[in-house]
């Protein structure tokens, strides 16, 4: 049954699993195992069944249709409503809160009991890594990529405003450099501009060491700090529509640029292009371009020294937190109040949660909210897609499954979380080694790093980078940058992306096994660990480098 249930998502089972089913306890009661008593206590209790309701009218005469109504009757049958009332009560609150915990394990208030999986040797490290022939070589200067001409020869200058969080603002860098080699432009060094969610004011050289990032392009693209002098009026470069490009649909093509903007630029001379997020394409452009996004990704984008010496100070504490060397697993933890109100999923908390969510998804979305009616239908439809994020509980009961121990290290990337300490308190209890920068380092040490709200994110970024494995628990792009810069590095770090069209049937499925689970968590995620995958269609460069960014050996 759970074959069939399953096949679809994970294909036919290997043929040697992990631990067999029969030696692991069922979901609900790990202690005990089904039996053939199980059977016989059924069928006695259907005997009773029987046997209470063929004598009922004997124990309560007002189910005789023979017995006379009367003030004793009707006192009786008054406490045989209320006593069948209590019943129903209690088996419905019982009901709902069974509907409330993942029906795998034991529930025990805020703590979650799981069953123990035994650890598999491949734990801590990509197993078929080993069989991969692919190495990085997006830093060659080939297949028709020229030196840059000087400033006089340039068809004029562009200007760009990188939006978002720090991970989409280094992709609007990688694009803008690719968009001006299109062209034959010079790059002004982009902005990185205040988003309303983020409402940080951090400059290119807040972060990223610019020295670095002009001197390692310089053959590729030229790069300017600013806008030329002979350019007076630098406020209108970020005013006028004379001096903006705008409507460049998403993905566009190098031929879209090459058709539309750069007659613009030949123009004017100086040109913002505005907006900026995703403008383009990836199988819409010679490979060299593509190479070059990765040159600039992976080779000249540098976090300055002292955000790189902060991260590797991080990342040594945790390998060493129990005085010896311990490998550690980064967490992508993507459940804070705006994901949770983006994604339209409906996750279950107390009707005063449920009222406040509606009201800040009204507010914030007033377009998809319309007047909520269709949301229900909506979030049942995405959860059974796989397109909800993990809950902190959910993330527990699939790390266990997976074979992961209590004992294990646990870096933590993420906001602050929806439902605070109740809401990780599952995830925390069954792996109490788990922490986030602020636990492991001092205010001291930190204090710096406040300023900027982008200079936090780059912690998190390099720390989960230089983890032994990585876990995503939603998309976007903190995590495929990880995923794919793990890729690129040669796939041997493990970087695991749960299926959760596959674990929101099990999750929701009463009569889900351990044993059965665990074999469908370890079979579906042998290859969702951050192996090469061949390039597609409209593919994620960011997640997916293999081609043309990466050689074979």
């Amino acid at each position: 049954m759970v074959e069939l249930r399953h096949s679809s998502s994970i294909g036919s089972r290997a043929s040697s699993s992990p631990m067999k089913r029969d030696d692991v306890s069922s979901p609900l009661s790990p202690d005990n195992h089904p039996s053939y008593d199980d059977d016989h206590d059924r069928h006695s209790s259907k005997d009773r069944d029987r046997h209470f309701w063929y004598h009922l009218p004997s124990i309560c005469p007002f189910f005789n249709d023979d017995a006379r109504f009367s003030p004793h009757n009707s006192r009786i049958w008054l406490l045989f409503v209320l006593f069948l009332a209590l019943a129903g009560f209690v088996s419905v609150s019982s009901i709902v809160n069974r509907l409330n915990a993942p029906y795998l394990c034991k529930k025990d208030g805020i703590v979650l009991h799981c069953p123990h999986v035994k650890e598999v040797p491949s734990l801590w490290e990509n197993p078929y890594s080993a069989t991969t022939s692919w190495k990085p070589c997006a830093e060659r200067r080939d297949g028709g990529i020229s030196d840059p001409p000087p400033e006089n020869e340039t068809t004029g200058y562009i200007f760009i405003h990188a939006e978002g969080g720090l991970n989409q603002q280094r992709i609007a860098i990688c694009n803008a450099v690719a968009v001006a080699k299109i062209m034959n432009a010079s790059l002004i060094l982009p902005v990185l501009k205040q988003d309303q969610i983020w409402k940080d004011q951090t400059k290119f050289e807040d972060i990223f060491d610019v020295d670095h990032f002009i001197d390692y392009l310089k053959d590729d693209v030229r790069i300017v700090r600013d806008i030329p002098k002979w350019f007076t009026d630098k406020t209108e470069l970020f005013t006028s529509i004379r001096r903006t490009v705008k409507n460049i649909p998403k993905y566009a093509s190098a031929e879209f640029y090459i058709d539309n903007v750069l007659p613009r630029i030949k123009e004017k001379k100086i040109m913002s292009l505005k907006p900026f997020v995703d403008r383009l394409g990836y199988d819409n452009v010679p490979p060299e371009i593509n190479r070059l996004r990765c040159r600039v990704n992976y080779h000249a984008l540098k976090f300055l020294p002292e955000i790189e010496q902060m991260a590797d100070l991080l990342a040594s504490r945790m390998r060493n937190r129990t005085g010896g060397s311990n490998p550690y697993m980064a967490l992508h933890l993507r459940f804070e109040k705006g994901m949770v109100g983006l994604s339209f999923c409906d996750f279950v908390g107390t009707r005063e949660e449920k009222a406040i969510m509606a009201e800040y998804r009204k507010k914030e979305w007033p377009r998809r909210y319309k007047n909520g009616s269709h949301l229900w239908q909506l979030a049942l439809q995405k959860r059974k897609e796989g397109r909800c994020p993990l809950e902190p509980g959910e993330v527990a009961v699939l790390l266990r499954a997976m074979g992961y121990s209590k004992e294990t290290q646990i870096y933590v990337a993420s906001g602050q979380v929806y439902g605070g300490n109740n809401r990780m308190a599952p995830l925390r209890n069954m792996f109490p080694y788990l922490v986030t920068k602020e636990e492991l380092a001092t205010k001291e040490e930190l204090v710096g790093f406040r300023k900027h709200v982008t200079s936090l994110a780059a912690l998190d970024f390099l720390v989960c980078l230089k983890s032994d494995v990585f876990v995503m628990t939603h998309g976007g792009n903190f995590a495929k940058l990880i995923i794919g810069a793990r890729r690129y590095m040669g796939h041997r770090q493990k970087s695991i992306k749960p299926d959760k069209g596959l674990m929101s049937k099990s999750f929701g499925d009463p009569y889900m096994g351990w044993a059965p689970f665990v074999e469908d968590v370890v079979v579906t995620h042998q290859t969702r660990t951050g192996l090469p995958e061949e390039t597609f269609p409209n593919y994620d460069l960011w997640e997916n480098p293999l081609t043309p960014c990466m050689c074979k050996a």
